[in-house]
C-alpha cells in the first residue's frame, strides 16, 4: 500500500468557462481523483491554493487562476495492491499501455473501493506507489473497453498529462449508435455536471461548462444503427456518450444517456436478442497515439474489438444483408 508520507503536487489552470463558480466546486472538477470532502479539507488547511494564496471554499473564481495542490496523502487514502488481471499490451521503463475490459473500474471510489485497475497496477508494478494516482493520467468508464496509458514515473506523468492538455495525444473510439447517420461531423458543445442527476453529465448552456469537442465519421450503416469512429480533442467525463446522445444518436446499451431503450421497428429476432443481452454502452477505445515521454518518438497502438462488440456488429451486418437497409442511403 502507499506510504502515509506520500505527497501530491499537482497544478491545474482554471478554464474561463468555469468562472463564477465556487472554489471548492471548481477544484472538485479539476482534481476529480479526490473526494469533495478531501478537497474541502485541503482548501481549509491551505494545501490547495489559488495563485499561491489561500482562499475560502465559497470564494468565487473568475477563470485563468492557477490552482496548486501540495498535500500529503493521509492513511485513509491509501490504496491496496491487489492481483487484478490486466491485459498489458506494451511496457517499458516509462509507460505502460493496457487494454481494459468491460466491467473493470479504473480508480477506487465510494462505490468501488477495491478491485480496480489502480489496485492491479500497484500489485504488478509496485514502484507505481510513489507516483500520484499510480501513474493513471486518463480514465475509461467502467463499461468502456480499450486502451489506456499509465506513467511509471513523475516525468512521464508530467509529459503525458501535458499531451492530454494540449490535445496532442490521439485517442479514437468505435461506437454503435441508435439510428442511421447520414454523415460525419463535429460536436462542439461544452459539458458540465447534470443540474439534477449527479451521476450524469450534460451539454451545458452557452457560456457554461468546459469546452468539449468530438469528431465523428460513419464507418458502417446498418438497418437501424450506425457504427461510428470518434476522435477526441478533449477528454471530458462521458464525452462521447453525452455528445452523440445530444445530436440524437445515443449509444446502444447506454444506461445513462440512451433513455428508455426501444427496439427499432422490424428488427430481426437475432438483433433483438443481441441488443437485449448487450448491457453496456457500445464504446471501445481502439486506437491510441502519443509522444513517448523519454524518447520523444511518436508511438501508436491498436487493439481489436472485444467479443461482445464483434458479435453485435456481425448480427447487424447479417440483418442488413438479409433484409436491406432501413433507410435509403
Amino acid at each position: 500500500m502507499t506510504d502515509a508520507s506520500d505527497s501530491i503536487k499537482e497544478t491545474q489552470i482554471v478554464p474561463f468557462e468555469m468562472g463564477n463558480k465556487r472554489f471548492d466546486q471548481v477544484a472538485a472538477e479539476l482534481f476529480s481523483d479526490y473526494s469533495r470532502s478531501r478537497i474541502q479539507g485541503w482548501i481549509k488547511d491551505g494545501s490547495l491554493t489559488v495563485n499561491g494564496q489561500t482562499k475560502k471554499t465559497k470564494d468565487k473564481l473568475v477563470g485563468g487562476e492557477t490552482l496548486l495542490l501540495d498535500a500529503v496523502l493521509q492513511a485513509e487514502e491509501r490504496w491496496e495492491a491487489e492481483p487484478v488481471e490486466l491485459d498489458v499490451v506494451y511496457q517499458d521503463d516509462d509507460i505502460i499501455v493496457i487494454n481494459k475490459p468491460a466491467g473493470l473500474v479504473v480508480h477506487p471510489g465510494a462505490g468501488t473501493p477495491s478491485g480496480t485497475v489502480l489496485n492491479g497496477l500497484l500489485y504488478r508494478f509496485p514502484e507505481l506507489a510513489s507516483v500520484p494516482r499510480a501513474g493513471i493520467v486518463h480514465r475509461l468508464d467502467k463499461d468502456t473497453t480499450g486502451l489506456m496509458v499509465v506513467a511509471r514515473n513523475l516525468p512521464a506523468q508530467t509529459s503525458l498529462s501535458a499531451q492530454l492538455q494540449d490535445r496532442s495525444m490521439g485517442r479514437e473510439y468505435l461506437a454503435v449508435c441508435m439510428g442511421i447517420m447520414t454523415g460525419g461531423g463535429v460536436v462542439d458543445a461544452p459539458i458540465d455536471r447534470h443540474p439534477k442527476h449527479r451521476t450524469k453529465m450534460a451539454v451545458a448552456p452557452e457560456g457554461m461548462g468546459r469546452d468539449s469537442v468530438t469528431h465523428y465519421r460513419v464507418e458502417q450503416r446498418f438497418r437501424n444503427h450506425t457504427l461510428v469512429r470518434c476522435k477526441l480533442e478533449t477528454g471530458r467525463t462521458h464525452q462521447i456518450r453525452v455528445h452523440l446522445s445530444h445530436i440524437g444518436y445515443p449509444l446502444v446499451g447506454d444506461p445513462l444517456y440512451a433513455g428508455r431503450s426501444r427496439l427499432p421497428k422490424g428488427v430481426s429476432p437475432e438483433v433483438m436478442e443481441c441488443l437485449k443481452g448487450f448491457r453496456r454502452q457500445a464504446l471501445h477505445a481502439g486506437y491510441l497515439e502519443l509522444i513517448h515521454p523519454a524518447t520523444q518518438e511518436m508511438m501508436d497502438w491498436e487493439v481489436d474489438l472485444p467479443e461482445d462488440f464483434q458479435q453485435l456488429l456481425e448480427v447487424m451486418q447479417d440483418e442488413l444483408e438479409l433484409f436491406g437497409s432501413g433507410d435509403d442511403f
